[in-house]
Order: structure tokens, then sequence, then C-alpha cells
């Protein structure tokens, strides 16, 4: 399922609590987005079309809510980015973040954990 950068953060907003109402989201987005409630109403509903999030009539409101779990999304956009620039191969993903000086001390130590944990057959 592809969401738009856009669509994302209004994800972010009912991954974090839901079911919101479209003012809940669109205030949640204040700070960050200057973005309008009939803006966040446009995102809404092509995230309903696209089936990434539900909505149940609520009175005279619609309470919006993800069907796509957030870990399904994340490893999904994950994937995509690794197959599209790394050719699926995540040692040079690694690399890149390497020689750009990207990792900290504490980046390199998880790493180090979880090849670890990889050579013990987990």
């Amino acid at each position: 399922m592809q969401i738009s950068e856009a669509e994302s953060a209004v994800m972010d907003v009912l991954w974090s609590r839901s079911p919101r109402t479209a003012e809940e989201v669109a205030e949640a987005l204040r700070e960050s987005r200057d973005w309008q409630e009939p803006t966040v109403k446009t995102l809404l509903n092509r995230l309903l079309k696209k089936g990434a999030i539900a909505a149940e009539r609520d009175g005279r409101r619609y309470l919006y809510a993800p069907v796509l779990a957030r870990e399904a999304w994340v490893a999904q956009q994950s994937q995509g980015l690794v197959q599209r620039i790394f050719g699926g191969r995540v040692a040079p993903l690694v690399a890149h973040f390497s020689e750009q000086g990207r990792l900290t001390p504490e980046d390199i130590a998880e790493l180090r954990r979880l090849i670890d944990g990889l050579d013990d057959g987990h």
C-alpha cells in the first residue's frame, strides 16, 4: 500500500491514539503542519479509499482508526527502500550510514547485538 508523506503524518496521529475525529487529527497536527481541517479530511478520505483506515459514524461525525498496522507499514517501506536503493542488500545500507558518519556508538553497539543474535541462531 502506497502512503504519501502527508498521509503518513495522519497515520502517525492515528497510530498514537485512536479512534479520533477529523477535528482531533487536525488539532494533533496543528503544531507540526499548517493544515486546516478540510485538508485533513481530504487525507483521511484518501486513506479510507486505500483501506489504511476505517471510519465509524458517531452521531454527526466520524471516528477514524487505523486498519493498517504501523509495523506492517514500516516493514513494507524499509523493504522497498533497501530493494530500490541497495539492490535488496542490507550491508550496503549500513556501510552507507557508516561512511557518512551517521552511526552513533549506540547504533554500532545495537548492530553488534543484532549480529551476535544472528550468529547464535536467533
